[in-house]
């Protein structure tokens, strides 16, 4: 994946996960209570472009984060 998509694909997951209130270390845990192995450090590295999100990862985040895909890929709304 090119690398300015996973950068803003992370830029977007950190905003979901800011705007349900949730620290990087509650959602790594929900995440792994899922069977999604993202440590607190993993996800920052996500969040930051820094490091590969897998398929199986991106859905188990989906989920958890109660969104959808556009709003992964494209972002909040503003009036979100």
């Amino acid at each position: 994946m090119d690398a300015n998509v996973e950068k803003r694909i992370g830029r977007n997951i950190r905003d979901i996960r800011v705007s349900n209130n949730l620290t990087q270390e509650v959602l790594s845990a929900k995440l792994q209570l899922a069977g999604c192995d993202v440590t607190r450090s993993a996800l920052a590295k996500i969040e930051v472009g820094q490091r590969h999100l897998y398929l199986d990862e991106l859905l188990i985040i989906k989920e958890t984060l109660n969104t959808d895909f556009d709003t992964i890929f494209y972002g909040l709304k503003k009036s979100e």
